[in-house]
């Protein structure tokens, strides 16, 4: 079997597809029937107010916490089928605050593959973070970072994992103006040029007039709408 014939039969990315997910904790519906596909390449603004469920749809999306309903599927696969640790490789999360351990810039962004048995080379690493805008930055420690330096190196260390898809949850809700529109530009570079699958909650529709491809609005744990971003953000900001 030839090259074409193995590159024809490989499965095409799909990207990830939720089928009637739910949640709900305590009587409580958290997440209520969604059913929405993210694709390669875009990304999917997660929009409503507070407490509306954005989070814990995100949550839902790698298994941090488990759905009570329904499923999702990663490349046509169903996610309950991966073991959890290969799901949140492929599945990669950047939070609000970006939690790094104490030591290096390095140490944090090694500690993906070094999970795994595997060892970023010196020429992989200074790939890395000169990607993420922080070249020469291996050997800091992460107590001197700035919020913006911290947050490149949160997404750094997720990147390393090579995944499939980002999750990021409100990352820019903590940085100054220039800081945000920094972590944008990379973020927007990044899903382009990898072709990974996104998903940002954020609360600012500004922001996500931005970036997002398309937008879904959720409000108390129900997607309200789900479209074009520009299309359906205009129509929100009129409710």
């Amino acid at each position: 079997m030839d090259n074409k014939t193995v590159s024809a039969l490989a499965p095409v990315p799909t990207g990830i597809e939720t089928e009637h997910l739910s949640r709900t904790v305590f009587d409580k519906a958290l997440v209520s029937d969604i059913s929405v596909q993210l694709r390669p390449g875009e990304i999917l603004a997660v929009v409503g107010p507070s407490g509306a469920g954005k989070s814990s749809f995100l949550r839902l999306l790698n298994r941090l916490d488990e759905p009570t309903g329904g499923t999702v599927r990663l490349n046509g696969q169903d996610y309950r089928e991966l073991p959890a640790q290969e799901l949140r490789r492929r599945v990669g999360m950047v939070m609000q605050s970006a939690f790094l351990f104490p030591g290096t810039v390095a140490t944090n962004v090694a500690f993906g593959p070094q999970q795994r048995g595997e060892r970023l080379t010196s020429e992989q690493m200074a790939a890395l973070l000169e990607r993420v805008g922080l070249p020469g930055y291996r050997e800091r420690d992460v107590s001197h970072l700035s919020g913006g330096e911290a947050q490149r190196v949160s997404l750094a260390r997720t990147l390393a994992n090579a995944p499939v898809a980002l999750l990021l949850d409100e990352p820019t809700s903590a940085l100054d103006e220039a800081s945000s529109r920094a972590i944008e530009e990379l973020l927007l570079d990044i899903v382009r040029e990898r072709q990974t699958v996104c998903a940002i909650v954020t609360h600012n529709t500004t922001q996500a007039h931005r970036i997002a491809d398309r937008a879904m609005i959720i409000e108390k744990g129900r997607v309200i709408s789900v479209g074009p971003a520009k299309e359906v953000l205009d129509a929100y900001k009129e409710v």
